[in-house]
């Protein structure tokens, strides 16, 4: 089973809100996850971001691949 950390969109229609989690990376992008590592707000002033980096370290350290944009995301945190 391959594992990634990515983002799950969650939130109104044009006021969307990110959890960042574990999935098995056949899932769908709002199926099932394994565990919710973090969450994104990008729409207040300044960017809400919300991470437990011993969760992502451990996960990383077991083989998780971080998807495109939770890398540039955790990049900026």
């Amino acid at each position: 089973m391959s594992v990634k950390i990515r983002l799950m969109r969650v939130g109104k229609k044009h006021s969307p809100k990110y959890r960042i989690i574990v999935i098995d990376e056949r899932k769908k992008r709002d199926g099932r996850y394994i565990e919710q590592v973090g969450f994104y707000d990008p729409f207040t002033q300044p960017h809400t971001v919300t991470v437990d980096n011993v969760k992502i370290k451990s996960w990383i350290d077991k083989g998780a691949q971080l998807s495109e944009g939770a890398r540039k995301l955790l990049a900026h945190k």
